[in-house]
C-alpha cells in the first residue's frame, strides 16, 4: 500500500518537475529492518518514481558498512542525499510530517548545487577556519 495519497503524489512531482541534476537517495536500513525503516526505504522509493532526476541505492547497514562508514552514517533508518557532490546532508529516522518538506528542499539544493543563504551568512560560512558539524534534531510532539 502506498504511503503517498494521490493528491500527495502530484504535489510532489509538481515540487521535483524542475531538478537541475540528477540527486540519489542513500538509503540505509538492515535486514530485519528497524522500526520505520521499511517506511522509510518504500517513502524514499515512491519520491524517485515521481522523477527521472532521483535514483535510490537501497544498503544494508550491517553488509554494507563501507558505505556506511563513506556516508558518514551511524543509526537507521537514513538517507544520504547526494547530487553532483555529498554535501553531507542526511536524514536520520522517517521524514515524515514537516521533516517530508524539508527532505523535498534537501533534494531541490542538492540538485541545484547551491544554497540560498544571505551574502552575509555566505561570508561568514567562508571565514570558517575548521570543519563545522551542525546537527539539528526534531521530535514529533
Amino acid at each position: 500500500m502506498p504511503l503517498l495519497d494521490e493528491n500527495t503524489r502530484k504535489q510532489v512531482k509538481a515540487e521535483l518537475a524542475e531538478l537541475e541534476s540528477p540527486v540519489n537517495l542513500a538509503v540505509f536500513t538492515q535486514t530485519f529492518e528497524c522500526q520505520y525503516c521499511a517506511e522509510t526505504r518504500q517513502l524514499s522509493e515512491e519520491i524517485a518514481d515521481l522523477s527521472d532526476q532521483i535514483s535510490v541505492d537501497v544498503y544494508n547497514f550491517v553488509n554494507d558498512k563501507e558505505k556506511a562508514d563513506q556516508y558518514g552514517i551511524d543509526k537507521i533508518p537514513a538517507i544520504a542525499v547526494v547530487g553532483a557532490q555529498d554535501y553531507g546532508v542526511r536524514f536520520f529516522g522517517i521524514p515524515s510530517g514537516y521533516e517530508f518538506m524539508s527532505l523535498l528542499d534537501s533534494i531541490r539544493t542538492v540538485s541545484a548545487g547551491r544554497v540560498d543563504l544571505m551574502p552575509e551568512t555566505l561570508a561568514f560560512l567562508d571565514g570558517l577556519k575548521e570543519p563545522l558539524h551542525i546537527q539539528v534534531f526534531v521530535t514529533p510532539t
